[in-house]
């Protein structure tokens, strides 16, 4: 097994054909732009339901003319078979990263949270496989815990679903693994854990609790948080998660065909996240002196989240870099520099 940094060396002098699906997206786009930057050809699939145009047009300023022309852009539906099927075509790696998320969205409107996240998994798994594509990296999620109490989470232990979202990302392990069985085709799935970074979009009804709240206390709003703030989550910077996808494109036969928690394996609660944003911020001018507004707890959220991280450690050498503050403080110049 390649070390990260002796795979990414490798990667610029034997350029490969990705597709990321949902690429105008906060993830998608992030896996796209670190892709160009290592000269590889990207195709990039997006309906641009909740994704942005202009996270493509800040990929495109973002890195050399040169790299961004190694950039396909297809304006298309994960729901339509023949779309995931044009677009898989002669691709060796596939980071499928399109969906609907949030957990209130899936209870507000679970037939097409069912639609895109189940149907649309299954087109591009039947892609993957009729185009004879190498392997393929599936976001999943930590949702999938549910009613599981214990911690750290571990992935082969996990509880009751509490969502329709999280309904739809178990069975995308299941069918992952009938894929696997019946067709021999190899997949990994990564259960993400709170990713934040560039580009999480602040605005919207289901905007991630980081970007929301960093756009509420530039602004001076106050800041809105569910329960008592002792909830806690663990939470993981964008550039370990690519980190988690190229080694997972490029795992070894025997670590293929598995689940693998993306995270720091670190606990922070909201009231601790508060604290740390308050405290980053003030480095940067902006003195945020209002108390939190404490609201009901959300439906189909769980209390706790952490990640045990031995497994992708072990079978995909991830080594995540940076922790919740660290990651922060990158994140948060980035957040004050594009409103």
């Amino acid at each position: 097994m390649k070390s990260y940094s002796e795979l990414l060396s490798s990667l610029k002098d034997n350029p490969r054909t990705w597709l990321v699906t949902g690429c105008a997206g906060f993830i998608g786009s992030n896996l796209v732009e670190a892709l160009l930057s290592l000269n590889q050809k990207v195709i990039g699939l997006d309906n641009f339901s909740t994704g942005h145009l202009s996270n493509i047009k800040n990929i495109e300023t973002s890195i050399e003319k040169n790299l961004f022309k190694n950039f396909t852009l297809i304006d298309g539906d994960i729901c339509d078979l023949q779309v995931c099927k044009s677009a898989s075509n002669g691709v060796n790696y596939i980071l499928h990263q399109a969906a609907l998320g949030s957990v209130p969205r899936s209870i507000a409107d679970p037939i097409m949270t069912n639609e895109v996240n189940i149907s649309g998994f299954i087109n591009v798994m039947i892609a993957a496989r009729d185009e004879g594509v190498d392997s393929l990296v599936y976001a999943a999620s930590s949702s999938t815990y549910g009613d599981h109490e214990n911690l750290p989470k571990v992935e082969d232990v996990i509880g009751s679903p509490l969502s329709p979202y999280a309904v739809t990302k178990y069975v995308n392990e299941l069918y992952a693994d009938v894929f696997h069985k019946n067709y021999n085709f190899n997949s990994i799935g990564l259960r993400y854990f709170n990713v934040f970074g560039r580009r999480q979009d602040p605005n919207g009804a289901y905007a991630a609790v980081i970007p929301k709240w960093i756009a509420a206390m530039q602004n001076m709003m106050p800041v809105q948080i569910n329960g008592d703030g002792s909830t806690s989550r663990d939470f993981c910077y964008i550039d370990n998660v690519i980190q988690a996808n190229i080694l997972a494109a490029h795992a070894p036969q025997d670590s293929k065909n598995n689940i693998y928690n993306i995270a720091v394996g670190d606990s922070t609660s909201l009231n601790e996240l508060f604290k740390i944003l308050t405290d980053i911020l003030s480095n940067h001018s902006i003195e945020y002196t209002k108390e939190p507004i404490f609201s009901d707890f959300r439906d189909g959220d769980v209390m706790h989240s952490q990640a045990s991280i031995d497994k992708a450690i072990k079978m995909l050498g991830y080594e995540p870099k940076f922790n919740v503050k660290e990651g922060l403080q990158i994140a948060i110049p980035w957040y004050l520099n594009n409103k």
